[in-house]
C-alpha cells in the first residue's frame, strides 16, 4: 500500500462547489499581481495596439488587440487596471 486514499468524487465535487462560493458573485481574475492606475498612451495599430498604465512609479506595457482597446474604451487619463499573470500583462477598466 502507498498511503493514498480513496475519495468519492461525488464527495469531491461538493467540497470543490462550496469552496468556490458564491457564483454570481464578482467577476474574478486568476491574475493575482494588479496595479490601479491610469492609461497615459495609447500606440493604435491596425491588429494589435500597445496600451501603457501608469501605476504609482510603475509603468506597465500591455499589448493588445485594437478591437479590444476600442472595446474598453482605453486612452490617455482613463482609469485603468493591470493584471499582470506571467509575462502578459491584462487591462481592465477599473
Amino acid at each position: 500500500e502507498d498511503g493514498r486514499r480513496v475519495v468519492d468524487g461525488a464527495d469531491l465535487a461538493a467540497f470543490a462547489v462550496a469552496l468556490a462560493g458564491d457564483p454570481d458573485g464578482p467577476a474574478t481574475t486568476s491574475a493575482r499581481n494588479a496595479f490601479a492606475g491610469i492609461v497615459t498612451r495609447v500606440v493604435r495599430g491596425d491588429v494589435v495596439s500597445q496600451v501603457e498604465v501608469q501605476s504609482g512609479p510603475h509603468r506597465l506595457v500591455s499589448l493588445m488587440t485594437t478591437e479590444s482597446v476600442d472595446d474598453l474604451g482605453l486612452a490617455p487619463g482613463v482609469p485603468a487596471t493591470a493584471s499582470v499573470k506571467s509575462t502578459h500583462v491584462v487591462v481592465q477598466l477599473s
